[in-house]
This record gives structure tokens, C-alpha cells and sequence, in this order.
């Protein structure tokens, strides 16, 4: 007895480690938790066992212990690697579940990525739409601008020949202000000329009386010292 009890660990570990491969295989196969999981068992009372019992017993019968005994200890380490199993399980899924999570997941991820591809289109319309407009404003602003650069150039035009015309006005206004001086300039001078002249005319003849006056007075003088 004493041996069984020292070597319990090692048949409860490996009782355990079947009903845990057991466990996973059926999950991975498919199957209900509350199904057989494809390992070795015998049956008491019509109950499933989730590892070899049989096997089990006869271990449990060659350490010293007798039939009733071994099938005691057999039933409640099945009882608890049962009680184990269904905690284990009770958050697992079938691969049924599994697989229609997946596809879920699928539909899922597609639909996204149609909407997200939808969603790039329409981000990619919104933007082509707002550079063609940008570009059709761009050149009606390149329009306006042409069209004032043309009426600012004729304004200036017209402002240039008005002044030009202005100053042609003022030169031929100037041209004959001093023609008229020139003119009154040559009169003045013709004028003095002909002051001169007759200034000359009227000495000359002061100056013919002035020295016939004084050749006769020198002559009567002469005359009488004579």
C-alpha cells in the first residue's frame, strides 16, 4: 500500500496526461467534449472513461491493492479527470465553430477591405474632382490676369500718348513764345539801329554846323588880326 502511495503521482500524472491528450484531440477533431476522445477505455455501468480503466486496474492490482479497491480508485480518479476535463473544455470551441468564426472573420476582413478599397475611389474622385477644379480656377485667374496686364498696357499707352501729345502741345506753345521774342527781340534791335542811325545822322550834322561855325568864326578872327 505503501508503495502504491509513492508511486499515486505518477499514475495520476499519467492518467492525466491521457485525458489531456484525449481533450485535445477531440478538440481538434471536432468533436463535443461530452464525447469519447478516441482513446482506449472500458465501460461500468455504460459510462465512458477518458483513459485506458482497464489497464489502469490491472496497475493498481499488480501494487498490492484488490479488484474492489483498484475500481474504487479507478472511478473516482475517472470522476475527477472527468470534473477536469469538462473545466477544461467549457471555454474551448469546436472546429465547426472554429472554422465558421474564421470565415466570419473572412467576410469580415473582405468586407472591410471593400470598404476600405470603396473609400480609396472615393478619396481619389474627391481629389481628382478638387485638382480639376483647382486647375480650372487657376486658369481663369491666369484669364483675368492676362485680361488686366492688357488693359493696365493700353491704359498706359493712352496715358503716354496724351502725354506725349500734351508735350508736344507745350513745345509748339514754347516755340512760338520765343519766336515772339526773337521777333520783338530783332524789332528791338532794328529799332535801335535805326535810333542809332539817325543819332549818327543828327551828331554828324551838329558836328558839320559846329565846325563850319567855328572854320568861319576862325576865318572873321583871322581876317580882322589881318
Amino acid at each position: 500500500m505503501n508503495r502504491l502511495l509513492q508511486q499515486w503521482p505518477n499514475l495520476s500524472r499519467h492518467a492525466t496526461r491521457s485525458s489531456i491528450h484525449a481533450s485535445h484531440y477531440a478538440s481538434i477533431s471536432g468533436y463535443s467534449p461530452s464525447l469519447s476522445f478516441g482513446l482506449k477505455y472500458s465501460t461500468k455501468s455504460g459510462g465512458g472513461f477518458h483513459f485506458d480503466t482497464h489497464h489502469f486496474v490491472q496497475r493498481l492490482e499488480r501494487e498490492g491493492l484488490n479488484r474492489a479497491q483498484a475500481e474504487g480508485i479507478m472511478t473516482a480518479m475517472a470522476e475527477v479527470i472527468d470534473e477536469s476535463i469538462r473545466n477544461m473544455t467549457s471555454n474551448m470551441v469546436t472546429k465547426a465553430e472554429q472554422e465558421k468564426h474564421h470565415y466570419t472573420q473572412q467576410v469580415d476582413f473582405a468586407q472591410i477591405k471593400s470598404e476600405l478599397q470603396l473609400m480609396e475611389k472615393n478619396d481619389l474622385a474627391m481629389i481628382k474632382a478638387e485638382n480639376d477644379r483647382l486647375l480650372t480656377d487657376i486658369e481663369k485667374l491666369k484669364q483675368r490676369l492676362r485680361e488686366e496686364i492688357t488693359r493696365t498696357q493700353a491704359g498706359v499707352r493712352l496715358d503716354l500718348n496724351l502725354e506725349k501729345g500734351r508735350l508736344r502741345e507745350e513745345g509748339s506753345g514754347q516755340e512760338l513764345k520765343i519766336k515772339e521774342v526773337d521777333t520783338r527781340i530783332e524789332q528791338e534791335i532794328a529799332g535801335l539801329k535805326t535810333a542809332i542811325q539817325a543819332s549818327k545822322a543828327t551828331t554828324l550834322q551838329y558836328l558839320v554846323g559846329f565846325v563850319t561855325g567855328c572854320s568861319a568864326l576862325l576865318m572873321a578872327y583871322l581876317r580882322f588880326r589881318l
